[in-house]
């Protein structure tokens, strides 16, 4: 389960991300540099054609190949959500899934069009198929939004047959099903002016993610103008009464849902807190600017509400952040504040102004790429010192 949103205003695109998966299941921030063509790659469960790829930075569950989300440097971002359809994926062969078309679009797409494109014909060639939770043995299909600083698609997919729908203004996606007649581009199998949500499962519950969308559109029915990345991160630690948490903002935490229901969506909040089934496990936040200047981009390794939005440069990330280790220490203070909610104000009264602090940082040089390196590593350091600050306290 996750939730993905997207803003374009005059000066570029905000994108964001929350990634919920198994909650033992950690998720691996990397920075990959541009690779030529040539051979075959091995995706998480089929090997295809390499046909190069962009530089980017994103995260991926640590046991398969493809990426929850991710922006590469020429500022496209894509992140996927699991959706229910009337075919079963279970049913079919070992193929693609909706993780490795996220890192595929982002390897080959140039613009949000161009990604799309690249998705949509490896979707076609290969077939959606495989498992995509280790945990369950859970296979699905996905929909995804696909953004670049001057527009982008929501893609919804079932098995090969797929419809996309361009982004006009805003958009938000969940787990489940969101278009109908307005899409513009489909699979061949797809009639004329045909009703997309025909392809929705009709017993598959909504309520759980209906609870989400609704906050998530909330926030981007903002004026654009008004939508900052901070106010994003704010979005994404969402805990079921609003936003809090915005880097600098001081705001307190609200109190972490308990019990839920898949059906009317009790207890289900952005950042996800579904004990023993689903956790949000990374989260991006990225400013994509319509001039074609250099993404912006802010990760968490881990829950966002005990994490920091850490802002790295492409292609200086932390190496740090591709370490299990590092996730499960944030997942240390994730499971104390679940047993123990007074954790939380404790962990942002540490975390909180270190945040602020490196985004002020961030801003200051990000015209001078030859201080990004240094500053991924200085920031690095100071984030463990406060981390481990922090967990001695509590």
């Amino acid at each position: 389960m996750c939730d993905t949103l997207c803003v374009i205003r005059p000066t570029g695109a905000l994108f964001a991300k929350n990634s919920d998966r198994p909650p033992g299941e950690p998720q691996l921030i990397e920075g990959h540099p541009a690779r030529p063509a040539g051979g075959t790659l091995p995706t998480t469960h089929i090997e295809i054609e390499n046909a190069g790829a962009f530089a980017l930075v994103g995260s991926r569950p640590d046991w398969m190949w493809g990426m929850e989300q991710g922006v590469n440097e020429r500022g496209v971002a894509i992140g996927n959500e699991k959706v229910w359809t009337t075919l079963d994926p279970a049913k079919e062969p070992a193929a693609l899934i909706g993780m490795d078309l996220v890192r595929l679009g982002l390897e080959r797409g140039a613009t949000a069009d161009g990604a799309l494109d690249a998705i949509t014909t490896l979707l076609e060639r290969h077939g959606q198929g495989g498992v995509c939770d280790q945990t369950t043995g859970e296979s699905y299909f996905s929909s995804f939004i696909i953004a670049d600083g001057r527009g982008g698609w929501i893609l919804e997919t079932s098995g090969r047959t797929w419809v996309a729908a361009p982004i006009r203004g805003s958009a938000a996606i969940s787990n489940r099903l969101t278009i109908r007649t307005e899409w513009t581009r489909s699979s061949a199998g797809v009639p004329a002016g045909a009703d997309w949500d025909a392809w929705r499962h009709p017993k598959a519950p909504t309520g759980h993610s209906d609870v989400r969308l609704a906050a998530s559109r909330a926030c981007i029915a903002q004026s654009p103008e008004a939508l900052t990345p901070a106010s994003l991160v704010a979005h994404l630690r969402n805990h079921g009464s609003g936003p809090w948490g915005a880097p600098g903002s001081g705001d307190a935490p609200t109190p972490i849902p308990h019990g839920f229901g898949i059906t009317d969506g009790t207890g289900f909040s952005v950042c996800m807190h579904i004990r023993h089934i689903q956790n949000t496990t990374s989260s991006i936040v990225a400013e994509l600017p319509s001039d074609g200047s250099p993404p912006r981009v802010w990760v968490a390794p881990g829950q966002p509400c005990v994490n920091v939005f850490v802002p790295v440069f492409l292609p200086h990330v932390p190496a740090a952040l591709a370490d299990p280790a590092i996730w499960r220490a944030f997942e240390a203070l994730r499971n104390r504040v679940e047993s123990d909610e007074s954790a939380l104000a404790k962990i942002r009264a540490v975390l909180g102004p270190l945040e602020a602090e490196l985004w002020t940082e961030a801003d200051e040089i990000a015209t001078r790429p030859p201080e990004h390196a240094t500053f991924a590593a200085r920031a690095w350091q100071r984030i463990e010192a406060a981390r481990a600050n922090v967990a001695e306290r509590l």
